[in-house]
């Protein structure tokens, strides 16, 4: 079995999901980045795991549901996270983020038996999965984050490290306005498209 982590944010206005601002408001970016969270926990919830885990920036909120331990995000950059985040790990594990709220619990069931990572690419040139049979956090430090390139780097460091990579399907991440609606369009019954159908194209309240 395996361990399921989600890096996260805690959704405040002004901290998270800033490029949905405009059409948006910064409240309604931060419901929106709620919404978005509480759909990726509620699928990891439900997908198998010996341990899940929430890497959190901030503080945990109602939108936790239970069955979390929560640890603190690392300092530094993006990739020294999540590199600290597979270092707190002594088997199997399979990261995401809270930027693909259309995730299921299938796609999260993942099996080592035949491979040694899995890799999530991301429509924007990043990832939003990545697996390891055996936690290796320095095949992610050094790695250029949130540029479209970080997808390539990150699995030809997987092959260059003679590991047997087995890929997940390609999903889009939560960055845009046009974003969300097509997030929202892909999973229409999830928290996150609910929201989206309220707010509708953002209001300033």
């Amino acid at each position: 079995m395996t361990t399921l982590l989600v890096i996260a944010k805690e959704p405040r206005p002004g901290r998270v999901k800033t490029r949905l601002t405009p059409p948006f408001t910064p409240r309604q970016a931060a419901e929106l980045a709620e919404a978005a969270l509480a759909d990726t926990l509620a699928a990891v919830a439900d997908a198998p795991a010996t341990r899940r885990v929430l890497v959190l920036d901030g503080s945990p909120g109602p939108w936790l549901p239970p069955g979390f331990d929560v640890v603190p995000q690392s300092a530094g950059g993006l990739d020294e996270r999540l590199a600290d985040a597979f270092a707190g790990c002594t088997g199997p594990a399979l990261l995401i983020g809270m930027d693909t709220p259309q995730v299921t619990p299938a796609l999260l069931s993942v099996e080592f038996t035949g491979c040694d990572a899995y890799f999530g690419p991301a429509e924007d040139g990043g990832f939003w999965a990545l697996g390891l049979a055996v936690p290796a956090p320095e095949l992610l430090r050094g790695v250029p984050m949130s540029t479209a390139e970080t997808g390539a780097v990150q699995r030809a460091r997987l092959v260059a490290a003679s590991l047997r990579v087995c890929d997940l399907p390609r999903l889009r991440d939560v960055d845009t306005a046009a974003d969300a609606r097509a997030v929202a369009a892909a999973a229409p019954r999830g928290r996150f498209a609910a929201r989206l159908a309220r707010l509708g194209a953002g209001t300033a309240r």
